[in-house]
């Protein structure tokens, strides 16, 4: 038998975007970035694409490591290349769907088989459902689930990167359009990816280091609310 042990772990970004009203400020999702594109790099190092890309599928950790990002839940995991015979696995076209339809890239939707590029833009669009609060083509209606993906394939196809990123900074269309223009079998510049989001952070945070990201803030702010409540009370 093979068995994946993993540690006992904390909250999924879902629900700490959910506790946090469903926005995350920009300064905490450029940090959210940094990780989760480490975590993806991990995965994709060891041979394997995720092919499920989403906020449930990421979790904090407890204790001292509350600020290090998990990704979980390899169910739609697949093997890309095969070390031992050196080559990528083949293109394919005509494949069905796979994973989340909110997350999944265009290519994905026209059946394209996946590979890590896939990965990385289905975390593009994580990270401005996270700084936006949703996407276009979220609550469309249709009468069945064939022509519902359809209608989202259609509204990812025709929404330009542009429109997409509107009023944010120029870092997340030039994420987004790096992972749409990636070939098939090419290997992504992580480092590039990352250095996207690590000199904007730096840039709008002054070079300041911290780790508070926006669901550590509130619950201070409830614990010193709460604090206050019983003091009065007393």
């Amino acid at each position: 038998y093979n068995v994946l042990v993993m540690e006992l772990l904390g909250p999924s970004l879902e629900d700490l975007f959910n506790f946090c009203s469903k926005r995350f400020t920009v300064k905490t999702v450029l940090k959210l970035a940094e990780k989760m594109i480490n975590r993806i790099e991990f995965l994709h190092r060891s041979t394997f694409i995720h092919r499920d890309i989403k906020p449930e599928n990421f979790l904090m950790g407890i204790d001292k490591h509350f600020n290090t990002v998990y990704l979980i839940d390899f169910g739609l995991a697949k093997r890309y290349t095969y070390p031992s015979l050196l080559r990528h696995i083949s293109y394919k076209e005509n494949e069905n769907i796979t994973g989340t339809v909110r997350y999944a890239s265009i290519n994905n939707h026209r059946g394209i088989g996946q590979s890590r590029r896939d990965d990385l833009e289905s975390l593009g669009y994580v990270l401005l459902y996270f700084v936006r609060g949703n996407l276009p083509w979220q609550g469309l209606n249709a009468k069945t689930k064939k022509q519902k993906l359809e209608k989202i394939c259609e509204k990812k196809m025709c929404t330009s990167v542009e429109e997409l990123c509107e009023g944010l900074p120029k870092e997340f269309s030039k994420y987004l359009k790096y992972c749409r223009n990636l070939d098939f079998n090419e290997e992504p510049n992580y480092m590039y990816l990352r250095l996207l989001f690590q000199v904007l952070f730096r840039t709008l945070n002054n070079n300041e280091e911290d780790f508070m990201f926006d669901w550590i803030i509130i619950k201070h702010r409830l614990n010193i609310k709460t604090a206050s409540d019983e003091a009065l009370r007393i």
